[in-house]
Order: C-alpha cells, then structure tokens, then sequence
C-alpha cells in the first residue's frame, strides 16, 4: 500500500485483518499529515504490532511487472516484491472537461477552482463547492457547504461554514477520532493551552489478553477555559468524537466537562475524569 492519508491507512488494514502480509509505504517521516502527533505516534506503533510492516521516507521510483507479480524500486537500497500493489496517494478535482478556462474561472495550481467565503468564482455568476475546491475533502463538509450556499441563495440568510472544528475519523485499527486543532496547531493559536491526556488498556482487554492502547487528548484554551479540540485512538472513536464536536460547537468549557458525571464503566468516561494537565 503506497500513500499516507485515510485511505493507504484504512486499507492496510483491512489487507492486514483479512491475512494478507502488508507493507505500507509513505514518502514522509510519519503518515496521516495534519493528525496530532501524538496521535500519528500512537497509531504508528498499534499497526506495527499488528504486523503491518511501516516504511517511512521511502519514494517509489519505478514499477516493474512480472510473472509472479511486481517489484517496486525507492530511493531505498532494497527492492520490494508484492503480488499485489495499491496507490492511494491523494486527489486532484476532476474538472478538466468542463471548460473552465473558456470562461477565464481562476484555478489553484492542482486544479482546484478558487472561491471566495460565499463558494464564489471570480466569475460572479458561477459558484463552487465540495472537493473540487479543493478545501476539506469530506462528504459532510460538502453537504454543509451546500447547505450553506442554499440558505444564503435562496433564503437570504447569512450562512457559512466554520472549518475550525471539523469532526472526523479514520477507521484503521484501532479507530482515531480527532475535532479541533491539534497541540502544535493549538500553542500557535492560543496564548495559554492545557492539554490533558490519558493512555490506558481497556477493561475488555484484561478479557482478551490484547495489548491494544487507547488513547485520548483533550486541548483547552486556558484563558477561556474553552475546550478546543479531542483527539482519540481506540475502539469506537468516531462515535465518542461526535459528541464531543457538539461540545466544542457549543462552546462547553473544561469547567463544564469535569462537572459531568461519568458512564461506568465505559472508554468514553475517561474523557470526563481527566484533571491533572500534562507539563509543557
């Protein structure tokens, strides 16, 4: 699997849990570029003790088939031999036929059409949205901008999307669930931040005998004791962010979460239960 994004990660997983001997390949030190460190680190480490073999800083340079399948030639010394070989190495918008140059329409440098905060071109009369301008590549970010654009065309009503804090998921194994900035992203944006974490063996697990970590991060903005971002590595994240996007739409403060009474015993409690900051 060459590629280091949702999908390269998704898939080797799933190669990974049907038998298949996988080997993920990504040109950079780390995959899932714009994750939270923490989180890349973590995920890193549960797929390799999941036999996933990782090669980080590693450019395919050639192709070559043959009769019991392909080699793969980098910039490493080796040379790869797979039966089978899957690209998931990003996306370009596909607007190449619809004659946006006949029109003078403005495109970025990979083909995405520029846009202003109202999904309008430099051509008043035509407007954009979804992937192809090339902003959050998300299906419920393209609805949302759709129905944005919607209520301000035909309502008239001052609507826009706020890309700050886009809840999301990758479904590897385990799940990452993610909302909000990361810390690095956090420390730029705001003057004082607390970042509380917790890393754990489920209780399941104590069943199982799995060696499976779960790992969660809250981001708070200390001069407002507004929460800014969740992070999460474990089973089910994507279901536990969700709430936790409410959260932060909402404006819940840190104050707010530590009221909150815990379910036990579940995964999501921990998130409620976290008091001590991490030091800087």
């Amino acid at each position: 699997m060459v590629g280091g994004g949702y999908i390269a990660v998704e898939f080797a997983g799933i190669m990974n849990g049907l038998g298949v001997e996988t080997t993920l390949v990504y040109r950079g030190s780390t995959f899932l570029r714009g994750f939270d460190q923490d989180i890349r680190r973590i995920v890193a480490r549960e797929l390799e003790e999941k036999g996933i073999r990782l090669l980080f800083n590693t450019t395919i340079t050639k192709i070559e088939k043959h009769r019991k399948g392909v080699s793969l030639f980098s910039n490493r010394s080796d040379t790869l031999e797979t039966e089978l070989v899957l690209y998931a190495t990003g996306r370009k918008p596909h607007n190449q036929s619809l004659g946006l140059d006949r029109v003078q329409i403005q495109t970025t440098a990979t083909g995405a059409v520029r846009v202003n905060d109202s999904y309008q071109t430099n051509v008043p009369s035509v407007f954009a949205l979804g992937d192809v301008i090339d902003r959050v590549q998300l299906t419920p970010v393209a609805i949302a901008e759709g129905m944005a654009f919607a209520q301000r065309q035909f309502n008239h009503q001052s609507r826009y999307v706020d890309y700050s804090a886009i809840p999301t998921c990758v479904f590897c194994q385990p799940n990452i669930g993610t909302v909000g900035p990361t810390e690095e992203d956090a420390r730029n944006l705001y003057s004082h931040v607390e970042v509380f974490e917790s890393s754990f063996k489920p209780m399941k697990h104590t069943m199982t005998g799995r060696n499976e970590t779960t790992y969660m991060k809250l981001i708070i903005d200390s001069s407002t004791d507004k929460l800014t971002s969740a992070h999460m590595v474990g089973p089910e994240a994507g279901e536990i962010i969700q709430g936790f996007a409410v959260a932060i739409t909402a404006g819940a403060t840190k104050t707010d979460i530590d009221r909150t009474i815990a379910i036990h015993p579940t995964t999501a409690e921990e998130f409620v239960t976290m008091r001590d900051p991490k030091s800087n």
